[in-house]
């Protein structure tokens, strides 16, 4: 059942049901009043504004006419009723809106005790106001509410207001992606260059982009040659140069020359949208911890309601005090208890965490990830193209049979049609070196070990030590030559020709700077580091030694990725495995938190919990550290608010606790939940 944003309240999925999708995400309402909320969050600020004066004005000489009388008792209580009157019914209209949508739901809320308490208040000094002039003698005492209920409302408004001052700071992450956004684009069209809103341009279009302006939409340079400021997507401060064929962002900034391009994601397809809608998404999720806040709250308002008519009988009824002693007793649990506090302890910690990592690169997808990274104690690095530049490079050809360049030769010729990494590094070899590319026939690829064809009617074989070992190929006379290569960190392809071996390649893919100082902080956070590949033992342990990871686990096949995290798991361990997301895609869903990194444009991979835009490994830490920091605010909220009601509701029930200041207590308890977690922004990437 969804959750309305606005309230927390949980709506029935039907036709009839108030709702609105926002960037392919639907959202559900318990009311209009939630949904206007949602939807225009500036007007519901100002409109709060206007009903905390209101109710504060006419509040403010309620409660000196209370004290200080300056009538007679039945005029100064007229006085009080129309003054407390519409504070009653405009300022705490929403209360009574609010309450009339839970019963219709058959549910609870805040607004269910809110409305009653205060309803309680003002319609009891009502009748006690006009009983002189009703037939019917109720001996009622003269003693009124009105100051009361009318700053409760008061205060619980301002609450409110300050709630959404803070919650606005909070959602600034967002607001700062879309002011990314450009408005206009210059559109080539028959007609020539014409200006045309961001929302009118198709893909297809084809646009000009001058010196300083940001580029509309994402695309592919068709003409032209510039740099362009791509911080907002990389983090890398320096320009990048581009030229024809080369992919552009949108709302990145081009610096120096003109160039046309072609649109190739336009509106909420564009890599802003996507990271928009994430951020978006992540911040109306709920964590698995706030069922535990859903439970407590569903029984909660029953509860406080007998509490409160057990506390008025109590004094009234048992212990034989005045009326009004037991009176605003009631009103005060009533009061006290609202569960606004409980119900903003979560949602208001994920807003702020996922924001700020927003605004760093790192998109973290809903709650789930942030607990799970509470309880996360290992992280699983796939090797290339992660923990390394994913560039791989030719660095040995040793000869067997043939000569180097035939050994060139035939590894191009078959690997020009792979789309593995290894297999392009070897065909921009031979393009370097410029040996001949010949015609391959019968071509098939061996996922994991490698790659056979025949080329001019020879059976090639190109693949990996694992390979060779399954055909029964002898390889002592290579040994020594593999067992260096090995060593040194470098991957081995062999070359088998009519089944025997022809040459050997030696690809070395350089390791990222920031790999080994990412290890060290993710040891030093207390978590097991292990790196997943499919490369040789000895070649990843060398590699691994380099980087300081202490586990390997090697010559894993793709399809073998996920079982390895799955043995991990059962373990008992709690995974996060790093991957690029591409041919790692099972393994990290399988994982409890997948974090797909370097993903750049491509922001929308269903398998990652967690995606870092930008190519740094230092971020793994970052995404991690600030995942936890934002579920210790959530814990912490949730203890405060707990412990404010489980504290505050015996002191009221006692007798302790005036009306006013029981309203005036609840307001400043959502405050402090959601001042707290803004504290959450003070986190630096250092």
């Amino acid at each position: 059942m969804p959750k309305d944003p606005v309230c927390g309240m949980y709506v029935e999925e039907s036709e009839e049901a108030l709702k609105v999708t926002v960037r392919g995400t639907t959202y559900y309402f318990c009311s209009e009043a939630c949904m206007n909320t949602f939807l225009q969050p500036e007007v519901e600020l100002r409109n709060l504004k206007i009903l905390v004066v209101l109710s504060l004005a006419l509040g403010t000489p309620a409660f000196l006419l209370s004290y200080l009388p300056l009538l007679e008792a039945y005029l100064n209580n007229l006085l009080l009723m129309l003054l407390a009157t519409p504070v009653q019914f405009i300022a705490g209209g929403r209360f009574y809106k609010g309450f009339y949508h839970a019963v219709r739901a058959r549910s609870a809320n805040m607004d269910t005790l809110i409305a009653i308490g205060t309803s309680a208040a003002y319609f009891y000094s009502v009748v006690a106001t006009i009983q002189p002039f009703l037939p019917l003698k109720l001996n009622f005492p003269e003693v009124t509410y009105f100051d009361a209920s009318t700053l409760i409302i008061a205060f619980i408004l301002m609450g409110k207001y300050l709630e959404h001052l803070v919650k606005g700071k909070a959602s600034d992450s967002i607001r700062k992606l879309m002011d990314l956004q450009p408005r206009m684009a210059h559109l080539l069209t028959e007609e020539g260059e014409v200006d045309v809103p961001v929302e009118r341009v198709q893909v297809g279009d084809v646009l000009v982009v001058k010196p300083g302006e940001k580029i509309p939409t994402d695309g592919v340079i068709i003409d032209g040659y510039s740099s362009v400021d791509e911080k907002m997507v990389t983090g890398e401060s320096i320009p990048v140069e581009k030229s024809v064929g080369d992919q552009v962002i949108g709302a990145t900034v081009n610096k120096t020359g003109s160039f046309k391009f072609r649109a190739t994601k336009v509106g909420s397809d564009t890599t802003l949208s996507q990271i928009i809608k994430l951020v978006e998404d992540a911040q109306v999720a709920r964590a698995p911890i706030e069922r535990l806040a859903d439970v407590v709250s569903s029984y909660f308002v029953p509860v406080v309601i007998i509490v409160s008519i057990m506390t008025f009988l109590g004094w009234y009824v048992v212990l034989n005090k005045p009326f009004a002693l037991a009176f605003a007793s009631l009103i005060a649990v009533l009061v006290i208890a609202c569960p606004c506090a409980l119900g903003l302890a979560t949602p208001a910690a994920i807003i702020v965490g996922t924001g700020k990592a927003a605004e760093h690169g790192i998109l973290i997808k809903g709650g789930e990830y942030l607990e799970n990274a509470y309880k996360l104690n290992a992280v699983v690095f796939d090797k290339t193209g992660t923990l390394t530049k994913g560039r791989p490079e030719v660095v040995d050809v040793v000869a067997g049979h043939l000569s180097a360049k035939e050994v060139l030769s035939l590894c191009a010729s078959v690997e020009i049609r792979s789309e593995h990494p290894l297999g392009e590094a070897i065909v921009r070899k031979a393009e370097e070196e410029g040996v001949e590319i010949k015609d391959v026939s019968d071509f098939e690829a061996l996922p994991g070990l490698g790659i056979k064809a025949k080329v001019n009617g020879k059976s090639v074989i190109i693949g990996n030590k694992k390979l060779i070992e399954q055909l029964s190929v002898n390889m002592e006379a290579q040994e020594q030559e593999i067992l260096g290569l090995e060593r040194d960190g470098k991957t081995v392809i062999i070359l088998l020709v009519d089944g025997v071996i022809g040459g050997i390649l030696g690809i070395s893919d350089t390791l990222k700077e920031e790999a080994k100082d990412a290890v060290k902080e993710l040891k030093e956070m207390g978590l097991q580091v292990i790196m997943l590949t499919g490369d040789n033992k000895r070649t990843a342990e060398a590699i691994a030694k380099r980087l300081g990871i202490d586990e390997v686990i090697a010559e894993v096949l793709p399809k073998e990725k996920t079982e390895v995290i799955q043995r991990l798991r059962k373990q008992g361990k709690v995974v996060a495995m790093v991957g690029d997301g591409i041919n790692d895609a099972p393994a990290l869903a399988e994982a409890d938190i997948g974090i797909a990194i370097g993903s750049g444009t491509d922001v929308a991979i269903e398998t990652g919990g967690i995606i870092l835009i930008k190519d740094n490994l230092m971020d793994v830490a970052h995404a991690i550290k600030l995942s936890r920091k934002t579920m210790s605010k959530i814990r912490q909220n949730l203890f405060w608010a707990f412990a404010y009601n489980a504290s505050l509701i015996p002191v009221a029930a006692l007798g302790y606790l005036n009306p006013i200041l029981a309203g005036l207590a609840m307001g400043l308890s959502s405050v402090t939940v959601v001042t707290n977690s803004l504290t959450l922004r003070r986190y630096r990437f250092d």
